[in-house]
């Protein structure tokens, strides 16, 4: 328990310094003075998720790992009553920045996603919704989906799209050539990582710079669900993703997802789940 807590602690660190630089007025980070400036803006991120989220007008809703809330103000501004959750406390008060600047009604707790039922009342919300980049920061996939099906209302609904567990099996230092070398499934032992890069542009070095990260195949995630007591509606695979996460060998499209150049299609990118707990 305690490797496996200074394990979250360092990603705590790492993520409570990259707020700060991804919430920069300046243009860089996640360009945030836009949603400031712009009332009607949607993320990239919730824009590719439309199709999928439907109309969410009045829908209770918590955005789990919530970061610095650029997710969580666009599900508000397509009319949801929105909570975003987040283990970092810098993050959060970013988060609680950034919605007073635009005038958006959200609420942001800080808490382990893990106590997320704890802090949260249970069995209330409409929509539980995770973006991406999310899963692989937590040690057990079916962790996660017991507090999200504790979340959910009956009837309520999950919407996850997430970097595909075969993506985070790539080697991205070989070049243009496509090579497995990580663990795709889910594993006891975390990857280390040293990296004072973030992926967004900016000039800034992160000094907490080791993090700890997991992998969940898409079985188990699956499994994961289903076993929570969700009923599975809908699993897409798509050939894209919003960074350019194997640089070099990628070209962006218009709406800000990065694609295979050469191979596009070859292989899934990410994934987009829909599930529903039962009435």
């Amino acid at each position: 328990m305690g490797e496996r807590a200074g394990w979250l602690g360092a990603n705590r660190a790492n993520w409570n310094e990259r707020a700060a630089i991804h919430a920069a007025r300046d243009g860089s980070g996640y360009q945030v003075q836009h949603f400031v400036d712009n009332s009607s803006l949607l993320s990239d991120v919730v824009s590719f998720d439309l199709p999928v989220l439907g109309d969410i007008t009045g829908k209770n809703t918590v955005h789990l790992q919530c970061h610095i809330g650029t997710d969580s103000i666009s599900l508000a501004r397509l009319g949801a009553t929105v909570t975003g959750l987040d283990f970092s406390e810098d993050a959060i008060r970013e988060a609680r920045t950034l919605a007073a600047e635009t005038g958006d009604a959200v609420t942001f707790v800080e808490a382990d996603i893990h106590d997320a039922a704890k802090v949260l009342p249970g069995n209330s919300f409409d929509l539980v919704y995770t973006g991406i980049g999310a899963l692989c920061w937590l040690p057990r996939v079916d962790a996660w989906a017991t507090v999200v099906a504790e979340l959910l209302a009956p009837g309520g609904s999950l919407v996850i799209r997430e970097g595909h567990p075969i993506l985070w099996s790539v080697d991205d230092s070989v070049g243009d050539e496509l090579r497995l070398r990580y663990p795709y499934f889910e594993h006891d032992e975390p990857l280390e990582w040293d990296d004072g890069q973030t992926y967004v542009p900016t000039d800034k070095i992160i000094q907490a710079s080791t993090t700890y990260e997991w992998n969940h195949s898409l079985g188990e995630i699956v499994t994961a669900l289903l076993t929570s007591g969700l009923r599975i509606d809908l699993l897409t695979e798509h050939d894209s993703v919003p960074w350019e996460a194997l640089p070099g060998q990628m070209t962006l499209r218009p709406g800000g997802e990065w694609a295979l150049t050469e191979r596009s299609g070859v292989m899934p990118l990410t994934y987009t789940i829909r599930a529903t707990k039962p009435v």
